[in-house]
C-alpha cells in the first residue's frame, strides 16, 4: 500500500510538470508568434501579420497590442469591414492608442453603422485627437448627418457586373476601341501587404457591354513580377500611356512607393517604362489621367504641402511633350481625406473618388463642374456608390460607362461593372420596408432637411436656416449647414405652412416657403409601425452686387400696369410686399425700382408714364415701413422693350402687356 501511495504520488507529480512544461511550450510558441507576427507587421506584411497574430488573439495573449495591430494589419491592406471587430477587442484590452477610434469609427462606417461610427468620433474628440485626423474627425461628425440622408437617395441607374471579374482583384477599366484594359491581381508572386497576386496590366476584346474574351497580358515589356503596375492613361493618339508602378517586394519597398512611368507605341511595342518628371520619389504618385484634349495630365499625391491624405494634381503638357510643374487642383475638391482616380469627359467633367467629401463609406464617386469660375462637387448617388470603395469611373457617353467597386455581391477582392442611367439628373428617397400585424398603429414623422448653395451651385457652409410656422409667427428651429452645405432635419406638421430663413454673411437672406398641405401619406399604406419620411429641399443663395437684378433670385413674378394706368393692381401688390420683406432681411441694400410702358403713345408721354409707375410702386412700399431713403423710382419709358413690339409693329395686346412692367435692381450697397 506505501508502494502504491508513492507510486501515485510520482505520477502525479509527472503529470504536474508535464502540464508545466506543455504550458511554458504553449506560452513560449504564442510569445514566437506575437513577436515574429509584429516584426513582420513592421515590415508592412500585413497578411502575413495577420496569419501570425490570430492565434495568438485566440490565446488572449497581450490582447491590447495584439487586437489593435491585428486590426491595423486589416486597415492598412484595405479590410477596413475585418478591422472593426479587432479594434473593438484592443478597447476592451485595455489599449490607449490614440487614434484607435477614429480608425474605428471609419471602419463602422465602411459597414453603414452611422450612429456607432458618430459616437466613437465624439469619444475621439473629446479626448486629445492626434493633430493628423482632428480636422478630419470633426468633418466627418460634421457629415454623417448628411450620409444618412445620402443613403436613403437612390439613382434610376442600373449596374452589371463584367464577365471578366474573378476571385482576385480587377479594377481602373480604360476603353481603347473595343479592349477593355483593367488592372489585375494576376501575377506569380504575392504582395505581402495584403496577400494577393501583385497587379498588373491585363486587356480584353469586349463583345458586348458587360462580356469580354479571354484576358491576357498587355504588354511583355511592361511586366515586372515583383511590382504592382496598373491604372494607366492613354493619350488621344493612343500611342502614349502613364501609368503607376512600385511596391517591388522588397522588405524595404512594402510602404507605398509608388511613382508614374511613361510607355510609348512603336511599331505595335510598348517601351520600357521611365518615370516621369512630374513623379515624386518620395511620396505616392499614382492614377493618372488625361484631359480630353491631352494637354494636360491628373493624377493622386500624398506629396508634402497638400491638404491632406492624397489629393489630385493637375500638370499642363507643353507641344513638345514636356510636363509643366504639379499644380494642386484646390480645396474644392481636395479634403483631408484621399482623393484618388481622376477621369476628365469631353465636356470637362472631373470624376474622381473620395473619402473626404460626404459619402457612404470607403471611397465613393463625385463628380466636380466649374461655371463662371466657381467649382461645385456633386455625390454620384445609389448604386453606383455603396459602403464599401467605388472608384475608377470611365464615361462611354453621359448616361454609361464602367466603374470599379469592392463592394457585397461581387466575385472577388475588387471588381469592375458597367452601369447606364435611364433617367439622368433624377433621384428618389427609398425607405426599406418592413412588414408588421394589421393590429400594431402605425405613426408617421415628418422631416425637413436640405442643402444651400450658391447660384453656381457651390455648396456653402455656416449658412442659418431658420425654420418658422407661420400660423404662429414662431421659429421650431435653427439650424446651421455643415462643409458640404447640409442642414437637417427639423420636425414638421401635418397640414402646416413653413417659412424657412436662409442667412449668411455676404449674400442675401432669402425666404423660401414650405407647405405640408396635401403632402400626407395615408397610414394604411404603410408597412411599418413607424416611419419617418424626409423632405428634401435645395436652397440658393446669391451675393448681393450693385446692378444686379433680384427678380429672379427671389422667384418675384412681374409687376404689370394697365394700359396707360399707374395705379397698382391687386396681383402686382402681391409681389411688392415680397420686395417690402426683402428690403427688411437685407438692411444693406437699395434698390431701383426701373418701370417701363410699351411703344403706343409718344416717347416723351411714355417717359413720364413708367415715372409714375415707378413712384405708385415706390409709395405702396414706403406705405409698408420701408424707409424712402433706401428706394429709388425710374422710369424708363419704351427704351427698354422686352420683345419685338416696338412702333409700327403689330402685336397683341399680350405682347404689349410684357413691356408694362417694373423692374428690381440694387442700386447701392452699404
Amino acid at each position: 500500500m506505501k508502494k502504491f501511495y508513492f507510486t501515485m504520488q510520482k505520477l502525479r507529480t509527472t503529470i504536474f510538470l508535464l502540464s508545466i512544461t506543455a504550458l511554458i511550450c504553449s506560452c513560449n510558441s504564442t510569445l514566437q508568434s506575437f513577436k515574429k507576427g509584429q516584426k513582420r507587421f513592421d515590415k508592412g506584411e500585413y497578411d502575413l501579420a495577420i496569419k501570425d497574430l490570430v492565434p495568438v488573439s485566440n490565446a488572449n495573449y497581450n490582447t491590447a497590442v495584439t487586437n489593435y495591430l491585428i486590426a491595423e494589419s486589416y486597415r492598412l491592406s484595405n479590410r477596413p469591414l475585418l478591422s472593426a471587430n479587432y479594434y473593438e477587442k484592443a478597447l476592451a484590452g485595455g489599449s490607449k492608442e490614440n487614434d484607435l477610434r477614429f480608425h474605428l469609427a471609419y471602419a463602422l462606417k465602411a459597414d453603414g453603422k452611422y450612429q456607432e461610427a458618430a459616437q466613437n468620433l465624439e469619444k475621439y474628440l473629446s479626448g486629445i485627437p492626434g493633430k493628423e485626423f482632428k480636422i478630419k474627425a470633426q468633418k466627418e461628425l460634421d457629415m454623417l448627418p448628411e450620409i444618412e440622408n445620402l443613403a436613403k437617395q437612390k439613382t434610376y441607374i442600373e449596374i452589371k457586373p463584367v464577365s471578366l471579374n474573378t476571385t482576385g482583384s480587377e479594377f481602373a477599366p480604360v476603353l481603347q476601341g473595343s479592349d477593355l484594359i483593367f488592372t489585375a491581381s494576376r501575377k506569380d508572386q504575392t504582395y505581402k501587404n495584403n496577400g494577393l497576386p501583385f497587379l498588373g496590366l491585363y486587356k480584353a476584346k469586349l463583345s458586348s457591354t458587360t462580356e469580354a474574351g479571354t484576358p491576357e497580358l498587355f504588354s511583355q515589356n511592361i511586366l515586372i513580377q515583383n511590382a504592382n503596375e496598373g491604372t494607366p492613361a492613354f493619350s488621344k493618339d493612343g500611342k502614349m500611356m502613364i501609368l503607376a508602378r512600385g511596391n517591388t517586394g522588397k522588405s524595404r519597398d512594402l510602404s507605398p512607393d509608388v511613382d508614374l512611368y511613361i510607355s510609348r507605341l512603336a511599331d505595335g511595342v510598348w517601351s520600357e517604362p521611365e518615370m516621369i518628371s512630374v513623379s515624386d520619389s518620395l511620396s505616392w504618385d499614382g492614377c493618372p489621367a488625361f484631359s480630353a484634349d491631352g494637354r494636360t495630365l491628373y493624377f493622386g499625391s500624398n506629396r508634402s504641402g497638400g491638404k491632406g491624405g492624397i489629393d489630385l494634381y493637375r500638370a499642363n503638357i507643353d507641344n513638345s511633350g514636356r510636363f509643366g510643374r504639379p499644380v494642386n487642383m484646390g480645396s474644392d475638391i481636395n479634403t483631408a481625406g484621399d482623393e484618388m482616380f481622376p477621369y476628365v469627359t469631353q465636356d470637362g467633367k472631373l470624376y474622381f473618388a473620395s473619402d473626404g467629401h460626404p459619402g457612404l463609406g470607403g471611397l465613393d464617386l463625385f463628380v466636380a463642374t466649374r461655371k463662371d469660375g466657381e467649382i461645385s462637387v456633386e455625390h454620384l448617388g445609389i448604386p453606383l456608390n455603396s459602403k464599401a470603395d467605388d472608384f475608377g469611373l470611365v464615361a462611354i457617353d453621359s448616361t454609361k460607362g464602367y466603374f470599379s467597386s469592392n463592394r457585397e455581391g461581387g466575385k472577388g477582392d475588387d471588381d469592375i461593372y458597367y452601369y447606364e442611367n435611364t433617367q439622368p439628373g433624377k433621384k428618389y428617397i427609398e425607405e426599406p420596408p418592413v412588414i408588421v400585424k394589421k393590429d400594431v398603429p402605425k405613426k408617421i414623422r415628418y422631416f425637413l432637411a436640405g442643402t444651400v448653395s450658391d447660384i453656381n451651385n457651390k455648396t456653402l457652409d455656416s449658412v442659418k436656416v431658420t425654420i418658422q410656422e407661420n400660423s404662429s409667427g414662431q421659429a421650431i428651429e435653427e439650424l446651421y449647414t455643415s462643409g458640404s452645405g447640409y442642414f437637417g432635419k427639423a420636425r414638421l406638421e401635418e397640414g402646416k405652412s413653413y417659412t424657412l430663413i436662409s442667412e449668411k454673411n455676404g449674400y442675401f437672406t432669402k425666404r423660401e416657403n414650405f407647405s405640408m398641405i396635401g403632402k400626407s401619406i395615408a397610414l394604411e399604406s404603410l408597412t411599418r409601425a413607424e416611419t419617418d419620411t424626409t423632405f428634401l429641399v435645395a436652397i440658393k443663395l446669391d451675393k448681393p452686387e450693385v446692378g444686379k437684378e433680384i427678380t429672379k433670385l427671389f422667384e418675384i413674378a412681374p409687376i404689370y400696369y394697365n394700359l396707360d394706368k399707374s395705379d397698382i393692381r391687386i396681383d402686382a401688390s402681391v409681389e411688392l410686399d415680397k420686395i417690402v420683406q426683402i428690403l427688411k432681411d437685407n438692411p444693406s441694400i437699395k434698390l431701383e425700382l426701373g418701370s417701363h410702358t410699351d411703344s403706343r403713345a409718344t416717347s416723351e408721354y411714355n417717359l413720364k408714364l413708367s415715372q409714375r409707375r415707378a413712384e405708385s410702386a415706390v409709395t405702396y412700399i414706403i406705405s409698408k415701413g420701408i424707409s424712402s431713403n433706401r428706394i429709388v423710382a425710374k422710369g424708363y419709358g419704351e427704351t427698354q422693350l422686352v420683345n419685338k413690339c416696338a412702333d409700327g409693329v403689330p402685336c397683341t395686346e399680350e405682347e404689349h402687356q410684357m413691356n408694362r412692367r417694373t423692374e428690381f435692381k440694387v442700386l447701392e450697397i452699404k
